[in-house]
């Protein structure tokens, strides 16, 4: 039960009338923009221009994830002990050099599959540290009350990456060159670290605020913070319930994506560009996806939202195994698929962020945030090897039809968790799920 309050909470004020928070938006799109791109001009570049089989397209998109399940844990600790922004800046600025680098290797000829596992470990090293440290800085920068607009806002600005990313990289890999796409990442990440470093408001860190002699627990070591974190995430019913749900997602969906990125230029023989607009399809849709979850959570509840959104975007991508050959029709149905997917896979995603950022204290956020991603995204690297051992075994149709169905489990997990009793209002850091009646 919350408490009574003595008095009517204020208004909160519009974000965008926030000259911070709309930096801070604008350099996350931009950053958002350029991941985007790259994961699509890298694996294309691999089965276009290398002509690379299911077996190195899968040994390439795992070593591009191995870093979340390598850093995800150091990161989550750093962040809480350092400001997001800079890490922020800092990656920016360092995935800006390698992609930089890539495109001049391209130029010269020497963009090969060695290389090529070099940059995607590299971006996705650096992604890691961001994707962490954004999470925190949204905490540090807006209240409590307006974490689900402000999600709301930033996941937006990912659909928008989502949009421009996958369609600008292919149609630049498919009419110009590997090494062109590789230099368009590198400026999306320069525009974000220039946006980034104009935010002026000062960040607390909240680790660093209280003195050492009140927190001697401050002064520990990394893994004693990692396991802090650990421990956080596994005594919380809620947050226990995410790992597992999230887990089974990124497994399935890193085994079908890689499937899917052979299935539609080998099994449906579209273009380059072609799949780059298909894959650009979820963006409108998750943009569809976060309005939507500024305002359903609130009216259906939040458990309703998560396990149903769950079923209808995960079960769009069943459909793809029916289609065949690059008629409109099956470009339509396609855009259609993706658009249903990134839709309600946008509803949960923020919808899944609200409730992680409520139940997590200030102090715990870096770390709670980089447990959920090394637990869920960690198994990335084995999906992406498992879906392309699949289609090489039993072939593309019935490899993405498998790895899709996989996809399922997903909300059969949350749908048997506390996830589903949540109702219209967010739980606070230390509320416990009711039990089962």
């Amino acid at each position: 039960m919350r408490p009574p309050s003595s008095s009517s909470p204020s208004p909160s004020p519009s974000l965008w009338r926030d000259a911070d928070f709309r930096r801070l938006w604008a350099g996350q799109t931009a950053s958002q923009l350029g991941e985007h791109t790259t994961l699509v001009v890298l694996p294309l570049f691999a089965v276009l221009t290398l002509d690379a089989g299911a077996g190195p397209l899968g040994a390439l998109r795992a070593v591009g994830q191995a870093p979340i399940l390598l850093l995800s844990l150091l990161a989550g600790a750093w962040v809480d002990r350092w400001r997001a922004r800079t890490v922020m800046v800092l990656t920016d600025a360092a995935r800006a050099v390698a992609l930089g680098a890539a495109a001049v290797a391209g130029l010269l000829g020497l963009l090969g599959l060695p290389a090529l596992f070099v940059v995607a470990f590299t971006v996705g090293a650096l992604s890691v540290l961001f994707d962490v440290a954004y999470q925190a800085s949204l905490v540090r920068m807006v209240r409590r009350d307006q974490l689900v607009r402000g999600n709301s806002a930033l996941e937006g600005s990912r659909s928008a990456a989502q949009i421009g990313g996958p369609a600008l990289g292919g149609a630049l890999v498919s009419l110009l060159s590997a090494p062109v796409a590789a230099a368009a990442g590198a400026l999306f990440f320069a525009v974000s670290f220039v946006s980034l470093r104009r935010i002026r408001r000062p960040e607390s860190v909240p680790e660093r605020v209280a003195p050492v002699p009140e927190r001697p627990e401050l002064a520990a070591p990394v893994r004693g913070r990692i396991r802090e974190g650990l421990r956080f995430v596994a005594g919380n019913a809620w947050l226990r319930s995410v790992c597992l749900a999230s887990a089974a997602f990124q497994l399935s969906f890193a085994a079908t994506m890689t499937v899917y990125l052979l299935f539609l230029p080998r099994e449906l023989h579209l273009t380059g560009a072609t799949v780059g607009l298909a894959l650009a399809a979820t963006g409108p849709g998750a943009l569809l996806g976060s309005v939507l979850a500024a305002r359903l959570p609130g009216r259906l509840g939040h458990g309703v939202v998560l396990v149903s959104a769950a079923v209808l975007g995960n079960g769009a991508l069943l459909y793809v195994p029916a289609l065949h050959g690059s008629t409109t029709a099956t470009i339509l149905a396609l855009l259609a698929v993706n658009f249903v997917f990134g839709t309600f896979s946008q509803l949960v995603n923020v919808t899944v962020m609200s409730v992680r950022q409520a139940v997590t204290p200030d102090g715990m956020q870096g770390r709670a945030a980089a447990t959920i991603t090394f637990v869920g995204m960690g198994f990335t690297p084995l999906g992406s090897l498992l879906g392309g051992l699949l289609a090489q075994e039993w072939g593309l149709r019935t490899g993405l039809l498998v790895t899709a169905a996989g996809m399922m489990l997903s909300p059969v997990l949350m749908a048997a968790s506390p996830l589903a009793r949540l109702g219209r209002l967010l739980p606070v850091p230390g509320e416990e799920p009711r039990p089962t009646e």
